[in-house]
């Protein structure tokens, strides 16, 4: 008896499943179509990725090769081109290049494309705070104290590796410009912050030794 009717209760889970299918197949063709095509749209996207990778890495390297053969006339043409392509590896080095190579580039287009690279290019934290601090850099020559410290302000305000670097670039730049009690005040920072980098902790020891004791 119980035999029997485990057998019926097998039959009836069967004859429900075959009949959940036959009722619901449209759907579950559509389902298994709309998977199908997303991941096919996902591996074609990957693929369209790393193809587009390979060219602008070529670009780049034909670019650096032609400029360091002695042809100079199109280096900042395609650098340019490379930055505003918004490549999380190779626009940052496109900018590098063309601030270390000193190619004459207006400061105003070059500020312009760090704001690319760090509003629009999708960047690890970290190397988001080390151009920003480049940034800094870059314009300490020429800036206002208030302007470079609104630059830096990303940086100062976080926890990263480079937040000693931006607090000794604006306490080196305060110095320079004899405001030696607002420099100690990013000096002293730079002691209190425990993650500081060891070299600039040195290096802010010395100045304080040798630049504030009385």
């Amino acid at each position: 008896m119980d035999e029997d009717i485990s057998i019926i209760n097998n039959e009836t889970r069967k004859e429900k499943i075959i009949n959940f299918f036959i009722n619901n197949k449209k759907k579950l063709i559509s389902i298994l179509v709309f998977i199908l095509l997303t991941l096919l749209a996902f591996f074609s996207y990957q693929m369209y990725l790393t193809g587009h990778k390979e060219l602008l890495a070529n670009k780049y390297n034909v670019a650096v090769t032609n400029y360091e053969d002695g042809d100079k006339t199109k280096i900042e043409t395609a650098m340019k081109e490379i930055i505003n392509d918004k490549d999380k590896t190779y626009s940052p080095l496109a900018l590098y290049f063309l601030i270390d190579k000193e190619i004459s580039v207006p400061k105003e287009e070059i500020n312009k494309y760090f704001d690319v690279l760090i509003d629009e290019v999708n960047l690890d934290k970290e190397i988001k705070y080390l151009i920003i601090y480049k940034k800094g850099l870059f314009n300490a020559d020429f800036e206002t104290e208030n302007n470079l410290i609104a630059i830096l302000k990303p940086v100062i305000n976080s926890d990263s590796v480079w937040k000693s670097h931006a607090l000794y670039l604006i306490a080196e730049y305060l110095f320079d410009k004899n405001q030696k009690q607002k420099a100690k005040e990013f000096y002293n920072q730079i002691l209190s912050y425990k993650k500081s980098n060891n070299k600039i902790v040195q290096e802010t020891q010395k100045r304080l030794r040798r630049d504030f004791s009385e």
